[in-house]
């Protein structure tokens, strides 16, 4: 009777425990350019509240670590990113989640914490500890608060911009060390399902590489009854066809991963891989091996999209041989992709050390709409921009912007902080320029490498952009994941975040070699001048006979043997 008392208490057991549910998926894109951008999503769903007095002792799904910042830091939301290359948004088209080049943290605290800066200062070194980051270089020089951007992406509609905080490392450089902690947060690790495909020998190899990690709170019904928690973790990565070594237009996952598929994760409630075949109806363009009947449509970024779907929970997915290496071979070079609607670029202008002009172009390619967008830049404090010099032009015309928020930089103390709502005509190009100049640090504010320059974190661009198709607005219908990311609240646009490229701006230099020839021919002055004079003070001399002749010599030995005092 043992056996039968034992299920009872376990099934009571997880009847009180809160549910949680664990999904991944895969979405390959074939690009025009023989490129191929794959996007992996593993999201974690957990009803709980981490921030009841009781803590949260019990973890199934949900990685304990992460659990426990929450609770501790009282943290809203948080989105952390690692990103390695830049995005080429006019060849790629949009990506599914966006990241600038480096990291990227921004963080909503709950509005119980009191001293927001100094729980900001804690959460950076405790997540810089767990991703194996250099995020414990985050202080106020780098921080900004924005006023209108980074709208939280779950629930709540906070309207208290003084508990959000964001900054960048446009330096930081994602390596094994930053994949390896990600990979563990998963509840099957790397040993089962999709993530057996991260291989870092081979996603380090990518044209474009960016792990993130999202967690929020999110609604289960369409009344919001019940929340959750929701933890999403990304990688999005674009194989080159060039720096693979193929020699064909061919791909496939071994080639891409240096893995097959043979299994989906025990505890994934879904696992699916999706094959964008949107611009490859009847298969003019490229052949999938093994075919699949099973179809799905999605809209993502404002267009309807088509999609070949293998389930991975399925044992016929993998066929006899219990394997799944997807082929994509190519039959034609034709076919262009669709410019997107906004894309933006930037770049620094000028001659000399002294002063400078950033500029920054947003492009709107749709032909007949014009939307808003809102620009946030976060400069240095030693690149002191001149406000009184910023212009905004489309068309050639002066275009004033509806809404700007600007908190000027504090030298060593915090950055410059510009945020404009500006409106784009419908095909146009809007350029904002501001001057700057170079202030001079302090020898020791140097990095070791002084003349490769010191970067500028990516500009944002926040907008709604006009939709093609009907978004659904219904957040809580079940929908793949890589289409779910953004909540839609307008059927007729959709939101879009871009980032522009980081700058690298060369400051006055001094010559670091002087103190070198300094600390030389000081070491020489003093070796010669005042060893010199240090013998002769510490010197003893004493006089000495010169050397009797052999003649004499020898006559003293005669006379010592007779007993005769010497001569």
């Amino acid at each position: 009777m043992a056996e039968p008392k034992f299920r009872v208490c376990l099934c009571m057991f997880w009847a009180v425990c809160p549910k949680d549910d664990f999904q991944e998926e895969l979405v390959i894109r074939p690009l025009h350019s023989g490129d191929i951008y794959a996007s992996f999503q593993f999201r974690t769903l957990w009803d709980t509240d981490f921030m009841r007095e009781n803590k949260v002792s019990h973890y199934r799904l949900f990685p304990k670590s992460l659990g426990q910042v929450i609770s501790k830091f009282s943290v809203r939301e948080l989105h952390i990113s690692f990103t390695q290359g830049y995005w080429r948004t006019m060849q790629w088209g949009q990506p599914f989640i966006p990241s600038p080049p480096g990291a990227e943290l921004w963080v909503w605290f709950q509005d119980s914490v009191t001293d927001v800066d100094a729980t900001w200062k804690e959460l950076t070194n405790v997540l810089s500890g767990i991703f194996c980051a250099s995020l414990n270089f985050i202080d106020s020089t780098n921080t900004v608060q924005p006023s209108a951007s980074f709208k939280p992406l779950g629930i709540g509609n906070v309207t208290d911009h003084s508990f959000l905080r964001y900054a960048t490392l446009p330096r930081e450089i994602v390596c094994t060390e930053n994949l390896t902690p990600w990979k563990k947060l998963l509840p099957c690790g790397s040993k089962a399902g999709l993530a057996v495909l991260l291989k870092s020998e081979k996603l380090f190899h990518s044209s474009f590489h960016s792990q993130a990690v999202h967690i929020r709170s999110v609604c289960q019904d369409w009344q919001c009854k019940t929340t959750s928690w929701e933890l999403r973790q990304t990688v999005n990565s674009v194989f080159d066809l060039h720096n693979s070594g193929q020699a064909k237009r061919e791909w496939s996952l071994f080639k891409m991963f240096s893995r097959t598929l043979t299994e989906a994760c025990p505890l994934a409630s879904s696992s699916k891989l999706y094959i964008d075949i949107t611009d490859n109806p009847q298969g003019e363009q490229f052949e999938l091996s093994p075919a699949t009947s099973l179809l799905s449509q999605a809209v993502v970024l404002g267009d309807r999209r088509t999609f070949s779907v293998y389930d991975l929970t399925q044992e016929t997915t993998f066929g006899s041989v219990r394997s799944l290496n997807l082929l994509i071979r190519w039959k034609s070079n034709e076919g262009e992709m669709l410019r997107p609607l906004l894309h933006a670029e930037r770049y620094v202008a000028g001659y000399g050390l002294q002063t400078g002009e950033i500029h920054t172009l947003m492009y709107n390619n749709h032909p007949y709409r014009s939307f808003p967008v809102l620009l946030l830049d976060s400069v240095p404090w030693y690149l002191r921009l001149y406000i009184h010099t910023l212009s905004v032009t489309s068309k050639g015309k002066d275009n004033k912007p509806s809404y700007i928020h600007y908190e000027p930089s504090k030298d060593r103390v915090k950055p410059h902080l510009l945020e404009m709502l500006i409106q784009l005509p419908p095909n146009s190009v809007t350029e904002v320029t501001v001057q700057f100049e170079r202030a001079l640090l302090k020898w020791t504010e140097y990095p070791p490498d002084p003349n490769h320059g010191f970067y500028v974190g990516s500009s944002v661009i926040s907008s709604l952009v006009p939709s093609t198709v009907a978004m659904d607005t219904n957040s809580t219908r079940e929908r793949p994941l890589f289409s779910s990311f953004f909540p839609c609240k307008e059927e007729s646009s959709y939101f879009v975040r871009i980032y522009t490229e980081p700058l690298l701006v060369n400051l006055p230099t001094p010559d670091f070699s002087m103190p070198y020839n300094v600390i030389c021919l000081t070491c020489t002055v003093v070796a010669v001048g005042y060893g010199s004079l240090y013998n002769l003070l510490t010197r003893s001399f004493q006089i000495e006979e010169p050397n009797p002749g052999l003649a004499k010599r020898i006559a003293n030995v005669i006379r010592k043997m007779r007993g005769v005092p010497p001569l």
